[in-house]
C-alpha cells in the first residue's frame, strides 16, 4: 500500500514524489550531457581522434561478412599503401592478407550504365554524348585486400579515455539481476573467452532459444565502465529490438550512449567521456539528443526504475 501526505484538500503518494523526482533528475542529466557534447566537439583530441577515424571506410554489409569471416577480431582495415602512407604503419612480415571487394569507378553509359569497353561489347545504342563526356560512376567491383590494425606496427592510433569511473558498489550484481524483468538475456564473458575484438559488449538482436535480445559484455576489474557498458547494451535492447535500418546506425549509438551516460550518472558514476563519441557519431549536431528526448528519457528511467525496485 502507498503511503499518502495530505495538504489541504489534495493528496499526494509518495511514489509519485519519487517519480517526479527521477524525471526530474533524467532531464537534467540529458541537458548536461548536450553541454558535454558541444565542449567534446572543440577539444583537440577529439578533433585529432576524428581526423583519424574520417580515414578509415565505411564498409558494405557484404564486406564486413567477408572480413568477419576471415579474421575475426578485426576492429580497423585498410589497405597496405594507406597503413604505410596516411597511418605511418606498416604491415608485419608474414600477415595473410583479407581479401574484399571494391568498387570500380569509371566513366559509364548514361544508358546501360556500364564502362566504355563492355558498352561496346553489348551494343548498346546510346549515342546522345561522347563516351569523354559521361560521368563516372559504379561499373562493377574486383578484388582487393585490406589488413586489420593488429597486423600493422608503426605510429599508435589516437584513443579517447572514454572510460567510467566512481564506485559502482553492486551496479553490476543488480544489472545481472533485473535481466529477466527487462526481457533480456545477459551474459559477461571473461576475458580469454571474449570474441568481438575491442568491442566492450554487444547486443544480438535473437536467441533462437528465447527469442529475446541477448547482452553480453567483456569482463574488467573496473566496475563502473562495466555498468555502463551493461547499461549500454540494455538500451539497444530495449530500443533497437526490431530496428534494422542501417543509417539508423548512428542514431541507435547516441540514444544507447545517451541512456548509459543519464543512468551511471542517476547512479553517481562519471560518464562525461561518453561525450566525445557522441559527438564523433553526430558530426557537430548535438540537437539530435534533444529530438529524441522520449526515447532516451523514458529508456534510462525504465532500466532505473527496474534497479530501483
Amino acid at each position: 500500500m502507498n503511503t499518502i501526505a495530505t495538504t489541504g484538500d489534495s493528496s499526494v503518494s509518495f511514489n509519485q514524489i519519487e517519480h517526479d523526482e527521477m524525471h526530474s533528475s533524467i532531464e537534467h542529466r540529458i541537458v548536461e550531457l548536450v553541454d558535454h557534447v558541444d565542449d567534446a566537439q572543440e577539444s583537440k583530441e577529439f578533433q585529432e581522434w576524428l581526423d583519424v577515424q574520417s580515414r578509415f571506410h565505411d564498409y558494405s554489409h557484404r564486406n564486413t561478412l567477408l572480413i568477419k569471416l576471415q579474421c575475426p577480431e578485426a576492429t580497423r582495415v585498410a589497405g597496405y599503401h594507406t597503413w604505410r602512407n596516411d597511418f605511418e604503419r606498416h604491415v608485419q612480415k608474414g600477415e595473410q592478407a583479407i581479401w574484399i571487394w571494391a568498387p570500380i569507378i569509371s566513366k559509364r553509359c548514361p544508358k546501360c550504365k556500364n564502362a566504355p569497353s563492355y558498352h561496346d561489347q553489348i551494343d548498346c545504342e546510346y549515342d546522345e554524348t561522347p563516351t569523354g563526356e559521361w560521368s563516372k560512376g559504379l561499373v562493377g567491383f574486383r578484388p582487393t585486400t585490406v589488413f586489420d590494425v593488429s597486423q600493422t606496427e608503426g605510429e599508435p592510433l589516437p584513443v579517447l579515455e572514454t572510460a567510467a569511473t566512481g564506485n559502482a558498489g553492486d551496479l553490476v550484481l543488480r544489472l545481472t539481476e533485473v535481466g529477466e524483468d527487462l526481457g533480456v538475456t545477459v551474459r559477461i564473458v571473461e576475458a580469454e573467452e571474449w570474441e568481438y575484438g575491442e568491442a566492450m559488449g554487444v547486443c544480438k538482436y535473437r536467441c533462437i532459444h528465447s527469442f529475446h535480445p541477448v547482452v553480453e559484455v567483456k569482463a574488467r576489474s573496473n566496475q563502473a565502465d562495466l555498468a555502463v557498458t551493461l547499461i549500454h547494451e540494455y538500451a539497444h535492447a530495449l530500443l533497437h529490438f526490431d530496428v534494422d535500418s542501417e543509417p539508423e546506425r548512428a542514431k541507435r549509438e547516441v540514444e544507447a550512449e545517451a541512456v548509459a551516460y543519464i543512468v551511471g550518472r542517476f547512479f553517481e558514476l562519471d560518464t562525461s567521456g561518453s561525450a566525445f563519441y557522441l559527438a564523433a557519431w553526430e558530426n557537430e549536431n548535438s540537437e539530435v539528443i534533444q529530438d529524441r528526448l522520449g526515447r532516451i528519457s523514458s529508456t534510462a528511467q525504465e532500466i532505473i526504475e527496474a534497479l530501483e525496485d
